[in-house]
């Protein structure tokens, strides 16, 4: 009975989910890539030309999902005012345009993400948690939300996980258990992390990071 709850309520979330990111995608002006190329400067010292970046604590934001980083850069724009500060990046979007934000976006969107690595001593806990999520806590498998291989939902805003480096993906689930990041749909990752302990979310940003 329990789990038959949890799939409907998930199931509730997700079309949810799906309507609202359906009529942000349609409503964005699609960005020129090329022109995202050459605007791209700004953000190659951290992500690297590719969008690859090499530093862990730094995101990886190559093949992204194109609507999903330009909610990402928008939100972050927005400074202390918006749900998703983040003063180390500020300074370099306070500036940008829409349009600057959507040929970025559509620039490392179409650039192919280089792949990680899971620890051996996390994988098979990650592997359990992001297949199978955590019965006894009410916590839904990630792939529910962003596919068996990590390549995320374009439709539903959902981002592609799979690759991106793990000290990122873990400090990423800490800020929404804290409140601190809140720009997720319907409260949906602040509400999972709440219930993951540190360990369960050190264990599944390792398996995503490792994940094809």
């Amino acid at each position: 009975m329990q789990n038959v709850i949890k799939k409907i309520l998930l199931t509730t979330s997700l079309v949810t989910s799906l309507l609202l990111s359906f009529s942000y995608v349609t409503a964005i002006a699609k960005g020129d890539a090329e022109a995202g190329k050459q605007k791209s400067g700004v953000c190659v010292a951290c992500h690297n030309v590719d969008g690859n970046s090499t530093a862990p604590a730094w995101p990886k934001i190559a093949q992204q999902h194109e609507p999903y980083l330009i909610k990402q850069i928008q939100e972050i724009r927005k400074g202390d005012q918006g749900k998703r500060p983040n003063p180390a990046m500020y300074p370099f979007v306070e500036k940008l345009t829409d349009q600057d934000i959507e040929d970025l976006a559509a620039y490392f969107a179409l650039q192919k993400q280089t792949s990680g690595e899971a620890q051996k001593s996390l994988a098979e806990k990650g592997r359990k948690i992001y297949h199978g999520g955590i019965v006894t806590k009410g916590v839904p498998a990630c792939a529910g939300c962003h596919g068996p291989n990590g390549t995320g939902n374009k439709l539903a805003n959902f981002p592609m996980v799979s690759g991106q480096h793990a000290e990122y993906a873990e400090t990423q689930l800490k800020t929404f258990r804290t409140g601190q990041r809140a720009n997720d749909t319907n409260e949906i990752m602040r509400t999972i992390s709440a219930k993951m302990t540190d360990e369960e979310i050190k264990a599944v940003s390792s398996y995503m990071s490792g994940l094809h």
